[in-house]
């Protein structure tokens, strides 16, 4: 059965905020992405997070570019990585105190580089069972290479249609065609939770399927992806679950797009626009009648 997330569903899954709380209430996220190509990424990933409403968020990312990103973001701490002669992320990192963070995203602009693929197969066999998972972009892609060698179960993937057809290994017109039936196959079999980018963005958990009422072409640019995933992993730290935190996540992610086209129209929107406008997606939600 199909279901749309309109304003009622989501007003029911806004996290509360108890005025007797601290950062560690709202949980704590540690993003890895980036690379000298991408910085970007690392940082629309990382800020949209906070603006969602996550307590503390570290970035984990090749050292050659915090210097680049630092200054744009004085609330995030950083996890320096080792990089390669190509600016991607080495093979033989190590995350410390990995099992402290209540939340891992992990895929933005990170590239396919083959140590960097190596590397995040190896962070993703350490993560535990109570950890909760993001994993978008360059980190779907790498897992095409590596299928079935790592469990999804509870996992968010947030893959647009040609990233779900090489995981799946199918072909991008007929996802296009069905994109309902292979968001279910995808969270069928990998038991996840697959956010399948586009129009009308569909959410599903294998069983369960929504499709998402906000957003518009204002959104096709490169980068809102990030914010989008930064959007559920902050949604996520604040104790949501899985499937809320996705469904929750697409709906502010298009709301904030509506709330930026309305000052800047749909041609002029960046992804750094919807950041901005996250709090009055939330507003919306909060001061509905």
């Amino acid at each position: 059965m199909v279901k749309y997330i309109d304003k009622k569903l989501v007003a029911s899954l806004l996290p509360k905020r108890s005025d007797n709380s601290n950062k560690g209430t709202f949980g704590k996220v540690l993003n890895i992405a980036g690379s000298a190509q991408y910085s970007g990424a690392a940082y629309l990933s990382s800020i949209s997070a906070l603006r969602a409403g996550a307590g503390f968020i570290a970035l984990a990312c090749p050292n050659e570019i915090i210097s680049r990103i630092s200054a744009f973001m004085p609330e995030v701490t950083y996890v320096p990585l080792k990089s390669n002669e190509n600016g991607c992320i080495a093979e033989h990192n190590k995350i410390s105190k990995l099992f402290e963070y209540d939340v891992i995203s992990i895929g933005c602009g990170i590239t396919t580089d083959i140590q960097t693929k190596k590397f995040m197969m190896n962070i993703l066999s350490e993560i535990n069972s109570r950890q909760k998972i993001i994993i978008d972009a360059d980190g779907i892609n790498n897992l095409a290479f590596h299928k079935g060698e790592i469990s999804l179960k509870n996992a968010i993937i947030t893959p647009h249609p040609m990233e779900l057809s090489r995981l799946l290994n199918v072909e991008l017109d007929e996802i296009l065609d069905n994109r309902e039936k292979y968001a279910r196959i995808t969270s069928q079999t990998y038991e996840c939770i697959t956010v399948l980018k586009g129009h009308n963005t569909i959410v599903s958990n294998g069983e369960d399927l929504y499709v998402n009422t906000t957003g518009s072409s204002a959104l096709a640019k490169a980068g809102t992806g990030d914010v989008l995933t930064g959007i559920i992993a902050g949604l996520c730290a604040q104790k949501l679950n899985p499937y809320d935190a996705a469904i929750l996540g697409v709906y502010l992610h298009g709301s904030a797009g509506d709330f930026a086209s309305e000052d800047y129209t749909n041609y002029c929107v960046l992804a750094s626009d919807v950041i901005d406008y996250i709090p009055f997606a939330i507003d919306s939600i909060l001061n509905q009648e």
